[in-house]
């Protein structure tokens, strides 16, 4: 019997159909029952404001996509028995389906994002995977097929023996818009790599993408289709890739050949590829990227930590090795021998996990987030979220990845600094001021911005050091209340010292970029704060005892020693804690005092007021009544208040 099609000779989905194309004639007998596919008689209760997730943005924008959805669903649903039709025409989620399994000898089901929809009481049968599987394209070595110019992608099961028992049918759906929340990533030209399990959205978002790049931004783009998802099934390619062109692959494990093709004979600006998911396609993805050819990809995945476990796709991200530290590195790290680092440079400049249809993960930077997984940091996140209005909200996590400070011009000069003075001192001398306010203002947290120092270098001598909880790293030098750099790189840009002078922030510099220099010049800075770097909450679980003792120490090396014979006094060495309570009593006798020894040693020196003077006198800097108030007791060059009897303690 013949029978006749309504989709047979169909005009591009994208253009305006003309209603009666779409229906039998009344008098036209079929051995099918028709799809009346009306879009404002048979779905008036389905135009919603979201097709499949996505916000919609204007109302007749709305409507052209809900039109050009009705089409290509109905031509999907053709595929099913008329029964399996209007049960799932009456489902209140028809434009939230998934796809639509049926498998012989089990109830077909439809899959919504509620959950599993039984379309049929009766099983299916041979004939239904017949009559589904005569209207679909061929299925190709990868058992998959397509309806010719649409996005749907019908996946097939078989027996041992090659016949097929079962069948995905799975909903393609072109959503303009749905990229919008990376259009500034894609307007730079970076390279894309975009991550998430499957049936987020992936290829929705990178189909999306590669009509934006050659629509929006005039640019030659080339798809690499290994299934026909990007661009659908067929010859001519599906209107939502716009005016990029597609290369279908005709065997999946020729995939990295045809990328190679691509980039050889049709000279493209944009490489697309669609699930990256074998060694040979990662590695030609990456010599794609170093002929300077902008590329987004997708792979399965949940977060970059998934890329770095996948000894297949690692490459994409670097690559990972194994390095053997030496016993001393390993002991200042506090880590194994065996660590693993980045091998080398990101095939991606930026990676992208997809969370949900609306909501996404950016990392700017790639390998700045490889490098904090593995050395067991917390990554810079970008969160971008699309609101039920279609409005953009994005929110940012910031953490201690390093960031290139390189870019910052000031003047200054810094022509003047030695390397005998270099480590452990700050410079120029009058910016010691702003690490006392900040000591007052904030005793439990030091503010530190490096420059030329890699700051996981910094973060790791500081935990060596145990000073982690007290530092904390800030890409802002105006918040900055010190600022630690390399020597070399310091001289070289001027700029920095100017910016250090107009904040008043003390500089400490290590002579080299190795751990022992960046640890010897922490060990300076923690000597020379004047409160002492301590960890939040560390006061509380002093000893009283012990600061008791140290308090009754001081005072009476004061009253029977220092103020009487004018001598200096050495205190016992004691934790940086109670050396800041003990400069605290000092200061209340308005005497001065400075600190002794290094490491577990470290202890307070008080000099009596006459030394202090005759000190003055022989530097021969100016007295001043008011510099008192700006004393620093870690020795900065301030001069003494001027007295001529100190008050002692009444008995």
């Amino acid at each position: 019997m013949f029978c006749y099609s309504p989709f047979h000779h169909s005009p591009p989905l994208i253009t305006k159909w003309k209603p009666q194309l779409l229906f039998f004639k009344p008098n036209f007998k079929s051995q099918f029952s028709p799809l009346n596919f009306y879009p404002n008689q048979n779905f008036p209760h389905f135009f919603t404001k979201r097709i499949s997730g996505y916000p919609i943005k204007s109302p007749a924008f709305s409507s052209s996509l809900e039109d050009e959805f009705d089409v290509e669903l109905g031509r999907l649903l053709s595929l099913l028995p008329e029964e399996m039709r209007r049960r799932i025409r009456e489902h209140e989620e028809l434009r939230e389906l998934i796809e639509v399994v049926m498998d012989i000898g089990r109830k077909p089901l439809a899959r919504f994002p509620s959950g599993d929809f039984v379309l049929s009481d009766c099983p299916i049968t041979v004939q239904d995977i017949e009559h589904a599987t005569s209207q679909v394209g061929d299925f190709a070595i990868d058992n998959r097929a397509g309806i010719s110019r649409t996005l749907h992608r019908i996946s097939a099961i078989r027996n041992r023996k090659g016949t097929i028992i079962g069948l995905t049918c799975r909903v393609g759906r072109a959503i303009s818009g749905s990229a919008d929340l990376l259009r500034d990533l894609v307007q730079d030209g970076a390279s894309l790599l975009l991550i998430g399990p499957p049936g987020v959205g992936k290829t929705t978002i990178i189909r999306d993408i590669a009509r934006m790049l050659a629509n929006d931004y005039k640019k030659r783009v080339m798809i690499v289709d290994t299934s026909n998802e990007i661009g659908g099934d067929g010859d001519i390619p599906h209107a939502g890739i716009g005016c990029a062109r597609r290369m279908q692959v005709p065997d999946s494990d020729m995939q990295h050949k045809v990328l190679i093709e691509a980039v050889e004979n049709h000279m493209p600006q944009v490489i697309v590829i669609d699930e990256i998911g074998t060694k040979l396609e990662a590695m030609a993805a990456c010599t794609i990227a170093q002929r300077g050819i902008q590329l987004v990809a997708t792979a399965h995945g949940v977060t970059i930590e998934n890329l770095i476990m996948n000894p297949s796709l690692e490459i994409l991200i670097g690559g990972i090795q194994s390095v053997t530290l030496g016993d001393e590195e390993a002991n200042r790290r506090g880590v194994q021998k065996t660590v693993l680092e980045r091998k080398g440079p990101s095939t991606f400049s930026c990676g992208v996990e997809i969370v949900s249809k609306t909501e996404l993960r950016v990392h700017r930077c790639l390998e700045a987030t490889v490098d904090a997984v593995l050395a067991g940091r917390f990554p810079r996140i970008e969160i971008r979220k699309m609101n039920s209005q279609g409005l953009e909200e994005s929110s940012q996590t910031f953490t201690d990845i390093s960031s290139d400070k390189e870019d910052l011009v000031v003047t200054g000069d810094l022509s003047e600094t030695s390397d005998e003075n270099s480590i452990g001192n700050h410079f120029p001398s009058d910016l010691s001021s702003k690490m006392a306010d900040d000591s007052t203002e904030d005793r439990d947290l030091l503010h530190m911005y490096v420059y030329g120092i890699q700051e996981a270098s910094v973060i790791q001598g500081l935990k060596k050091l145990k000073m982690d909880a007290a530092v904390q790293l800030t890409d802002n030098i105006s918040e900055a209340g010190v600022l630690f750099a390399v020597l070399s790189k310091l001289r070289k840009n001027s700029g920095i010292q100017a910016a250090a002078k107009s904040h008043k922030i003390p500089v400490y510099v290590a002579k080299t970029s190795s751990s022992m220099q960046i640890t010897k010049a922490l060990e300076a800075l923690k000597d020379d704060y004047p409160y002492g770097l301590k960890n939040p909450g560390s006061e509380n679980d002093m000893n009283i005892l012990e600061k008791v003792d140290a308090l009754e120490e001081a005072r009476i090396a004061i009253e029977q020693v220092v103020i009487p014979k004018e001598e200096p006094v050495e205190l016992l060495p004691r934790p940086t804690q109670i050396i800041s309570l003990q400069t605290e009593l000092i200061e209340k006798y308005q005497l001065q005092s400075e600190k002794i020894g290094k490491g577990s040693d470290v202890r307070l020196r008080i000099l009596p007021f006459k030394l202090v003077k005759d000190e003055d006198k022989s530097s021969g800097e100016d007295a001043n009544a008011n510099d008192f108030e700006n004393f620093e007791p870690y020795g900065a060059n301030g001069s003494p208040h001027g007295v001529d009897r100190l008050p002692l303690l009444p008995d």
